[in-house]
Formats: structure tokens, C-alpha cells, sequence
């Protein structure tokens, strides 16, 4: 059952709910629920049915293909106040969900079931707007990411995901597993550069996370 407390962190991370008419907000406040799904839980299978429109409250979700080596390959990560466009594709589509979805920490989402979705989308200007313009920023952002895999070096990708990752204090808290699935690789190579830029200063390398040290450095590619 839902609590006035998630509506209201709902509604916070989503102003958008705000410009609903009140018969459009009654229809979402009266079929939202609240999922929570624990760090390493699933989100989605691959070519699982997609049963709701899924809105990250908080946490994190890796979006990602394996392939039949076992290999992961990233496609993109939905963090708070984010949607994930391949949900929203499969549901304008009505076909599976074409990859696979992990929580990487506790996250939280509003879910919004299919039926209700494919109502607001008819009949709410605001919800369809919002829809429509955050499925063309994901989208971009996706072929984004295919241009950067197959143009971009290997150690660009990597110098650009610790920067992402990378908290205040420079720490990335992933394994150098995690961070191969990440840009697509395996774990001896990035292993390899990883203690070839500890040997320049570049970063420190600890168990379970590297410390970016020459956040700088890593931005201009000064990585040989």
C-alpha cells in the first residue's frame, strides 16, 4: 500500500506530476506503486515482459546485453530521477524487454503500471511530453554510447568512466571486474592500464576501488 510520504518523494523527483489535471493526477496516485529493489536484484530479464513504466526514486540500475561468452556489455545506467528508455521502448512496442536490468545499490522506483501508462499517454499532454522528450534525450545518449564503443580507445573509455564513477574524494568504489563490464573489455586488460597509470600517478589502486589522483591528467588524456 501506498503512503502519503512516497507520493510526496514521488512527486518531488518528478515535478512533472505536478502539471497533471486532477483527474490524470487521481488516475497515477491511484495505480503507482513503490517497488524497492535491493543491491543485485533484478529489474528486468532479458526479453522480459516490461509491466510497468519504471521512474528511479533513488539507487542505481545497470542496463546491459551479455553476451555468449558471458562478456557484459554496458548500455547505459538509471540513476535517481531517471526513466529507462528501453522500458519505455518496449512499452510503446508492446515487445520484450531487450536486455537486462540489475539494481546496483538499494533503489527505489515508482512504478507505473502498463495500463495506466498507455491511459496517460493518450489522454495527458503533460505525461506524453515528458515521455516523448525524455525517450529522444535517452535515446541520444545511448547512440552516444555505441559511437563512443566503436570509435572511441579503449583507455578513453575507461579514463571517462572512472571520471564518471568517481565520488568527491576521487574514489571509485567498483572492482576492476565491474569496471571491464563497464567499457566493454576484460578484466586483465583493464587490470593492465589501471597499473600502468598508478605507476605515472595518475590514480592509486586499492582492493575493491581505485582512487582517481590526477583527475586532470585523466580529463586531457595525459595517460602514457
Amino acid at each position: 500500500m501506498q503512503t502519503a510520504h512516497q507520493i510526496e518523494r514521488w512527486i518531488e523527483r518528478f515535478p512533472l506530476v505536478r502539471n497533471f489535471s486532477a483527474s490524470h493526477l487521481q488516475i497515477a496516485r491511484g495505480n503507482v506503486h513503490f517497488p524497492v529493489l535491493e543491491s543485485g536484484a533484478i529489474a528486468y530479464e532479458l526479453q522480459g515482459a516490461c509491466a510497468n513504466y519504471l521512474m528511479c526514486i533513488d539507487g542505481r540500475t545497470r542496463v546491459f546485453r551479455m553476451s555468449e561468452t558471458g562478456r557484459e556489455m554496458l548500455i547505459y545506467k538509471v540513476g535517481a530521477g531517471g526513466t529507462c528508455v528501453l522500458t519505455t521502448q518496449c512499452l510503446l512496442s508492446g515487445g520484450g524487454f531487450p536486455a537486462q536490468s540489475v539494481a546496483e545499490a538499494r533503489t527505489e522506483l515508482a512504478a507505473l503500471p502498463a495500463d495506466t501508462f498507455r491511459q496517460l499517454m493518450r489522454e495527458s499532454d503533460e505525461f506524453r511530453d515528458f515521455v516523448l522528450d525524455d525517450y529522444t534525450k535517452l535515446l541520444t545518449a545511448v547512440f552516444d554510447l555505441v559511437e563512443e564503443v566503436a570509435f572511441a580507445p579503449l583507455e578513453q573509455r575507461l579514463a571517462r568512466r572512472l571520471l564518471v564513477e568517481a565520488d568527491a574524494d576521487g574514489i571509485v568504489w567498483k572492482t576492476h571486474q565491474q569496471l571491464a563490464s563497464d567499457v566493454g573489455s576484460v578484466r586483465e586488460v583493464v587490470s593492465r592500464l589501471l597499473g600502468e597509470w598508478a605507476d605515472t600517478g595518475l590514480v592509486e589502486i586499492r582492493r575493491g576501488q581505485v582512487q582517481v589522483m590526477d583527475r586532470a591528467g585523466i580529463a586531457a588524456g595525459r595517460l602514457n
